[in-house]
Protein backbone atom coordinates (compact mmCIF):
# COMPACT_ATOMS: atom_id res chain seq x y z
CA UNK A 1 0.00 0.00 0.00
CA UNK A 2 1.86 3.55 -0.90
CA UNK A 3 1.44 6.44 0.56
CA UNK A 4 1.11 9.78 0.01
CA UNK A 5 2.72 13.36 1.88
CA UNK A 6 2.07 16.25 0.66
CA UNK A 7 3.82 19.00 1.79
CA UNK A 8 5.01 23.03 1.40
CA UNK A 9 1.65 24.45 1.75
CA UNK A 10 1.56 27.58 4.04
CA UNK A 11 1.09 31.20 3.92
CA UNK A 12 1.88 33.39 1.09
CA UNK A 13 1.24 36.90 0.13
CA UNK A 14 -0.50 37.66 -3.11
CA UNK A 15 1.60 37.77 -5.85
CA UNK A 16 3.91 35.04 -4.36
CA UNK A 17 5.49 31.58 -4.69
CA UNK A 18 4.77 28.02 -3.00
CA UNK A 19 6.37 24.37 -4.17
CA UNK A 20 4.26 21.91 -3.48
CA UNK A 21 5.72 18.13 -2.89
CA UNK A 22 4.68 14.88 -3.12
CA UNK A 23 5.96 12.28 -1.62
CA UNK A 24 5.13 8.65 -1.65
CA UNK A 25 6.26 5.96 0.15
CA UNK A 26 7.07 3.70 -2.69
CA UNK A 27 7.48 3.78 -6.23
CA UNK A 28 5.28 6.33 -8.43
CA UNK A 29 6.33 4.01 -11.27
CA UNK A 30 2.97 2.39 -11.32
CA UNK A 31 0.86 5.23 -10.99
CA UNK A 32 -0.04 6.00 -14.78
CA UNK A 33 -1.43 9.46 -13.65
CA UNK A 34 -0.38 11.73 -11.11
CA UNK A 35 -2.01 15.09 -10.01
CA UNK A 36 -2.91 17.52 -7.83
CA UNK A 37 -6.58 18.66 -7.09
CA UNK A 38 -7.87 21.56 -3.89
CA UNK A 39 -10.83 22.01 -2.09
CA UNK A 40 -12.07 25.20 0.10
CA UNK A 41 -14.94 24.00 2.37
CA UNK A 42 -17.96 23.87 1.38
CA UNK A 43 -17.17 23.01 -2.02
CA UNK A 44 -16.14 20.36 -4.37
CA UNK A 45 -12.70 18.80 -4.85
CA UNK A 46 -11.58 20.38 -7.89
CA UNK A 47 -8.65 19.43 -10.27
CA UNK A 48 -5.68 21.32 -10.41
CA UNK A 49 -3.02 19.66 -12.96
CA UNK A 50 -2.32 16.19 -13.88
CA UNK A 51 0.54 14.30 -15.58
CA UNK A 52 0.06 10.99 -16.71
CA UNK A 53 2.46 8.95 -18.45
CA UNK A 54 4.34 10.32 -20.82
CA UNK A 55 4.64 13.52 -19.14
CA UNK A 56 1.21 14.51 -21.08
CA UNK A 57 -0.02 17.05 -18.81
CA UNK A 58 -3.12 18.65 -18.36
CA UNK A 59 -4.19 22.34 -16.30
CA UNK A 60 -7.27 23.71 -14.69
CA UNK A 61 -7.95 26.82 -17.20
CA UNK A 62 -7.56 28.99 -13.97
CA UNK A 63 -3.95 27.69 -13.32
CA UNK A 64 -2.76 27.76 -16.68
CA UNK A 65 0.39 30.23 -17.41
CA UNK A 66 0.90 29.91 -13.52
CA UNK A 67 1.41 26.39 -12.03
CA UNK A 68 3.66 23.72 -13.34
CA UNK A 69 3.13 19.81 -12.34
CA UNK A 70 5.89 17.65 -12.46
CA UNK A 71 6.94 13.99 -11.62
CA UNK A 72 10.42 12.31 -10.85
CA UNK A 73 9.88 8.68 -10.82
CA UNK A 74 13.47 8.67 -9.02
CA UNK A 75 13.05 10.31 -6.05
CA UNK A 76 9.15 8.86 -6.11
CA UNK A 77 7.53 12.56 -5.70
CA UNK A 78 5.28 14.36 -7.34
CA UNK A 79 5.55 18.66 -7.07
CA UNK A 80 3.86 21.73 -8.07
CA UNK A 81 5.23 24.73 -8.84
CA UNK A 82 2.61 27.57 -8.18
CA UNK A 83 3.66 31.04 -8.95
CA UNK A 84 1.78 34.05 -8.83
CA UNK A 85 -0.39 33.22 -6.41
CA UNK A 86 -3.99 34.88 -6.00
CA UNK A 87 -6.28 35.04 -2.59
CA UNK A 88 -8.28 32.69 -4.83
CA UNK A 89 -5.80 29.77 -5.18
CA UNK A 90 -6.75 29.42 -1.08
CA UNK A 91 -7.83 25.86 -0.36
CA UNK A 92 -6.36 22.73 0.79
CA UNK A 93 -4.20 21.01 -1.91
CA UNK A 94 -4.34 17.37 -2.44
CA UNK A 95 -2.16 14.71 -4.43
CA UNK A 96 -3.50 12.00 -5.95
CA UNK A 97 -2.15 8.76 -7.96
CA UNK A 98 -3.90 6.05 -9.65
CA UNK A 99 -3.06 2.36 -10.74
CA UNK A 100 -4.96 0.05 -12.83
CA UNK A 101 -6.46 -0.93 -9.41
CA UNK A 102 -6.06 1.55 -7.01
CA UNK A 103 -6.57 5.34 -6.55
CA UNK A 104 -4.41 6.97 -3.76
CA UNK A 105 -4.82 10.47 -2.06
CA UNK A 106 -2.64 12.34 -0.04
CA UNK A 107 -3.92 14.07 3.52
CA UNK A 108 -4.12 17.45 2.33
CA UNK A 109 -1.60 20.57 2.61
CA UNK A 110 -2.50 24.05 3.42
CA UNK A 111 -2.37 26.96 0.89
CA UNK A 112 -3.45 30.34 2.12
CA UNK A 113 -3.03 33.28 0.06
CA UNK A 114 -3.57 36.62 2.07
CA UNK A 115 -1.54 40.07 2.64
Amino acid sequence: QVQLVESGGGLVQPGGSLRLSCAASGSIFSFYVMGWYRQVPGKQRELVAIIASGSIITYADYVKGRFTISRDNAKNTMYLQMNSLKPEDTAVYYCNGRTAVDVYWGQGTQVTVSS
